[in-house]
């Protein structure tokens, strides 16, 4: 009976892509797609997709804000998003709030049998907004 309640109080409680979200995924790789997918159904923060796939004229402004350390980005491919996350619809960039949603990424991705990797665990400028497909992936 209580895990009853408790299933029936988190699809009450379930986050959803919005239209908006759904249109940044336009382009992107379809095992991202997915993750993400799975990831909003499964998270306890609410997110949003804020870019995915990015043309090089963007890459190079972000990089002159010093908002990414290279042109070579799998952006550019279509094989990575950024989330933002979303605290009473608002944006928050408070780190816990993206160990959260990597959490969720991780979890929806290993449901899915697809390989991602967080840019919060790299060693050097670790940006918790960023998921990608290893380079490997086509």
């Amino acid at each position: 009976m209580i895990m009853f309640l408790f299933e029936k109080i988190k699809a009450l409680t379930s986050f959803k892509l919005s239209k908006a979200s759904l249109n940044k995924l336009q382009g992107v790789h379809p095992h991202i797609v997915a993750v993400v997918e799975r990831a909003i159904q499964i998270t306890q923060i609410d997110f949003k997709v804020v870019e995915g796939l990015r043309t090089l004229e963007r890459q190079k402004q972000l990089l002159a804000q010093k908002a990414t350390t290279t042109l070579k980005s799998r952006h550019l491919t279509g094989h990575a998003v950024d989330l933002c996350a979303l605290v009473t619809n608002q944006v928050t960039y408070e780190y816990k709030y993206y160990i959260q949603i990597a959490d969720a990424m991780k979890r929806a991705a290993q449901e899915l049998d697809i390989v991602i990797e967080w840019g919060g665990d790299w060693k050097t400028f670790k940006d918790g907004m960023h998921f990608q497909l290893p380079w490997s992936v086509r």
